[in-house]
C-alpha cells in the first residue's frame, strides 16, 4: 500500500475538480491471483461506478479513465476483441447510469478503428447525456495524447485562422474539459504514457504500487488519494511565497 508523506498545513477540504486515472495492472493483478489475464480486465471495470459516485459525492466534478490507448492495438487479437466487447457491454450499462444519475459521459480518442457498434454507442452515450449536470465521466478509448494534438492541429489548419491557447483547445477532444488537477497511475509505473499531454500541463502526479483492480474496489485507497492531494502545494509556476520576520 502506498504511504503518505506527513506534511504541515494539511487541508482535508481541498478537493481536485478533475481526477484522471491511468488504469494499469489488470493483467498483473490476474497473474498474481493465478487467474487468466483477461479476468483482470473484468475485475478492473467491475466497481468503477461506485468509485465515480464516491469521488463525486466529495466534490470531484470530472473523472477520466484511460482504458485503451492507440498503442494497445498491438496486443493479441484475442485480448483486443475481448476488450472491445467488454467496453460495449459496460457502456450500455453507463447509458442507463447517465440517465439515472444525471451524469454527462464523454469518450475521447479517435473512433476510426473501433467496431462500428461500439463507435455508434459512444455517439449515443454522448448525445443522450450531453445536457446532464451532476458531473462528467470521461473514457479515453483508442486515445493518445500526441494523436489528439495532431488531429487538432489539422483541424486548425483546415479552419484557416491563427490560434491561441484557448481557440486551439476548441479543436481538441478534451477542449471542453477542465484542466487535470490530479493524475493517478496504478501498478508502480512512473510515467504518463502519452496520456492527456495538453491537460496534464500543471497536474499533480501520483504513482502508486497497487494494481488497478485493487484501487477500483478500495474506499480506503480512494480516501488516501484525496488526502495526498490535499497536501500538495500547487504554485503554477508562481514560486513559493516567502515570509520575512521583522527585527
Amino acid at each position: 500500500m502506498f504511504t503518505l508523506l506527513k506534511r504541515k498545513n494539511y487541508d482535508e477540504h481541498k478537493i481536485p475538480q478533475h481526477i484522471a486515472f491511468i488504469c494499469d495492472g489488470n493483467r498483473r493483478w490476474a497473474e498474481k491471483k493465478g487467474l487468466p489475464p483477461l479476468a483482470g480486465h473484468k475485475a478492473g471495470i467491475s466497481n468503477f461506478e461506485n468509485l465515480v459516485d464516491w469521488f463525486m459525492a466529495r466534490g470531484v466534478s470530472t473523472i477520466t479513465f484511460f482504458i485503451f490507448s492507440t498503442e494497445n492495438w498491438n496486443r493479441s487479437k484475442e485480448e483486443v476483441n475481448f476488450l472491445m466487447d467488454l467496453f460495449y457491454s459496460e457502456l450500455k450499462k453507463n447509458l442507463k447510469n447517465a440517465i439515472e444519475k444525471n451524469l454527462r459521459y464523454k469518450i475521447i480518442g479517435s473512433r476510426d478503428r473501433l467496431p462500428k457498434k461500439l463507435a455508434n454507442l459512444c455517439d449515443e452515450l454522448e448525445e443522450k447525456s450531453a445536457e446532464n449536470s451532476n458531473g462528467t465521466v470521461v473514457f479515453a478509448l483508442n486515445y493518445g495524447g500526441q494523436d489528439e494534438i495532431i488531429r487538432a492541429v489539422n483541424k486548425a489548419i483546415e479552419n484557416g485562422k491563427p490560434v491561441d491557447k484557448d481557440s486551439f483547445e476548441t479543436f481538441m477532444d478534451t477542449g471542453d474539459l477542465l484542466p487535470i488537477d490530479l493524475m493517478v497511475r496504478t501498478s508502480n509505473e512512473n510515467r504518463i504514457s502519452n496520456f492527456l499531454l495538453w491537460k496534464l500541463a500543471y497536474a499533480e502526479l501520483l504513482f502508486i504500487p497497487e494494481h488497478w483492480p485493487e484501487l477500483v474496489k478500495s474506499e480506503k485507497l480512494w480516501q488516501q488519494v484525496l488526502d495526498e492531494y490535499s497536501k500538495r502545494n500547487r504554485r503554477f509556476g508562481g514560486g513559493k511565497k516567502l515570509h520575512y520576520k521583522g527585527k
